[in-house]
């Protein structure tokens, strides 16, 4: 079982075996045909890297990986000026609305492209770090794609061959990158010789054990003007400005804070802490019911990496009747949210993309309110569930991992999955599962959580009623109790498992799934290294 984990959710080993035997004669090792046969998308190799002004003979299978990320390198930033001449077309608020949307998700895939490459360049990343900004690049894509359906902005999905190009070419990188990538397994010895992460000082570490009235912040944010700023996005926007991006440490003292914020790519090590959950609240009502994309429904929207959140609650006002409303959207690579609440209806809390992990918060919502495609960790939390709209079924999760090489999936482990105090007496009119397969390779699991009697005894719900996803996903649970853990009854789709195997439950582990065991030890922030 836990190979098999592995070879579904990680990537198949098999249509690669050739990459570490390769011959060392120089007629094989410098034909395309050779190289190009070992990618899912092969086809698509060869003409690219045919027609490309660069030349292309790799000697070595790290050569040839570099080589293919420059290729989607460029097949992006054509997509990219494609995507700009549609902008003078744009009329309608939902034209202009993709157009925006996309462009910026367009510029973070370059991003993470020319991120991997100069990574690769200089030796400077990890497979594991490689495999997250390959699968971000890619996810960035499709968020894109699903957006313009969902709006309906036909002439901005018409890009379909030049985005099927850049999305091929990631997922040929993907997969050969994944053949070198094993699970990262430490021991707690070596977790404790990695030391601390470098984007955490000792100093830094210090703030998590301390009140937040006792913290020295660069910027104190206060309604009754006894901060620097009134708003949190103006505190945002100073720390965005500044030159060297050091951890830049905000307070947000108690009180409502109306507004969506924003944190850009570029806005690096920002920490945002408040006074409490039930005391320091920022809020928004945006939905996509007012024509706009769920990304932009985002109360929060972070996409610089290492951010971190605590003492905070998050909070989408638009209620059930209007749909998909995001309280936060996170694609922060190597983020923590620490004592958050995060609370919403329909897609509360959109865990986009890279590495997330979540550790005494209270999540909130009704359907599909934890999804996305990161690979992410909630650990010690709270899930309830609300009151849907009359005849609703409820979806605790929704992952939408597309690609079978990517490295993502959601892992709930030692939580509580309860009824919140408005749907505790009328959980039995509703049906309530622990998620559904949003896309075909969707990875989810739920270890050792108390499970209340909610949940419907098949646990886990196709979707829209197709069998999409039912054998090439990985479903599983492991050592769960409560009144809705039984497994007895439930689905007997070939992609859901009960996990008996330590082992293989490890996989899902902060250590295994967030290489955490490199950049978590020691911030301040509790964590478990494994499952057990």
């Amino acid at each position: 079982m836990a190979s098999s984990i592995i070879v579904k959710l990680f990537f198949s080993l098999s249509l690669f075996s050739s990459l570490l035997s390769i011959s060392s004669s120089s007629s094989s090792s410098s034909s395309l045909d050779f190289w190009c046969n070992q990618t899912p998308h092969s086809d698509e190799c060869k003409h690219h890297m045919s027609q490309s002004h660069q030349r292309f003979r790799p000697n070595h299978p790290s050569e040839f990986k570099k080589m293919l990320v420059q290729l989607a390198l460029d097949q992006a930033q054509a997509m990219h000026k494609k995507a700009q001449e549609y902008g003078p077309k744009c009329v309608t608020k939902m034209q202009k609305c993709v157009f925006s949307d996309c462009l910026k998700l367009y510029d973070n895939t370059i991003f993470h492209l020319n991120r991997t490459l100069q990574a690769l360049q200089t030796n400077s990343c990890s497979l594991s770090d490689a495999q997250t900004w390959l699968s971000t690049a890619l996810t960035n894509i499709e968020t894109c794609r699903r957006g313009a359906l969902q709006l309906r902005v036909g002439e901005f999905t018409a890009q379909n061959n030049v985005r099927n190009n850049v999305r091929k070419m990631i997922s040929n990188v993907l997969a050969v990158n994944g053949k070198f990538l094993k699970q990262e397994n430490y021991t707690e010895e070596e977790i404790k010789a990695h030391g601390f992460p470098s984007w955490f000082s000792r100093l830094e570490r210090r703030l998590l054990s301390l009140k937040p009235s006792s913290v020295k912040a660069n910027l104190v944010v206060a309604q009754d003007g006894t901060g620097q700023s009134k708003t949190v996005q103006a505190a945002i926007d100073v720390a965005s400005r500044r030159k060297v991006k050091n951890r830049f440490v905000i307070r947000v003292k108690k009180g409502i804070y109306e507004e969506n914020i924003e944190v850009d790519k570029d806005n690096e090590n920002l920490m945002i802490i408040g006074d409490g959950m039930t005391l320091t609240i920022i809020t928004g009502s945006k939905s996509v019911k007012d024509g706009i994309t769920p990304s932009m429904s985002a109360t929060a929207g972070i996409d610089g990496a290492h951010f971190f959140a605590r003492d905070i609650t998050f909070r989408n006002m638009a209620g059930p009747e209007k749909g998909q409303a995001v309280a936060l959207r996170s694609a922060s690579d190597l983020s923590v949210f620490y004592r958050c609440s995060i609370e919403g209806y329909q897609d509360t809390l959109m865990a986009a993309s890279q590495r997330q992990f979540y550790r005494d918060c209270r999540i909130l919502g009704t359907v599909d309110f934890i999804w996305g495609n990161a690979a992410v960790v909630l650990q010690n939390c709270r899930i309830l569930v609300r009151k849907p709209l009359q005849g609703q079924a409820i979806m605790i999760t929704a992952q939408g991992r597309d690609d079978p090489f990517q490295n993502t999936g959601i892992s709930i482990i030692n939580s509580q999955i309860q009824a919140a105090p408005d749907f505790r007496k009328v959980y039995h009119s509703y049906e309530t599962y622990l998620g559904r397969p949003w896309q075909q390779y969707a990875p989810v699991v739920v270890m050792k959580t108390y499970i209340e009697g909610l949940v419907n005894p098949l646990g886990w719900s196709p979707w829209d009623n197709s069998a999409v996803g039912e054998d090439t996903c990985y479903v599983g649970e492991y050592m769960n109790y409560g009144a809705g853990s039984s497994t007895k009854s439930r689905v007997k789709w070939p992609g859901f498992h009960v996990i008996t195997n330590p082992n293989e439950a490890n996989q899902f582990s902060v250590v295994s799934f967030l290489a955490g065991g490199i950049w978590l030890p020691r911030t301040g922030v509790p964590f478990t290294i494994g499952v057990n």
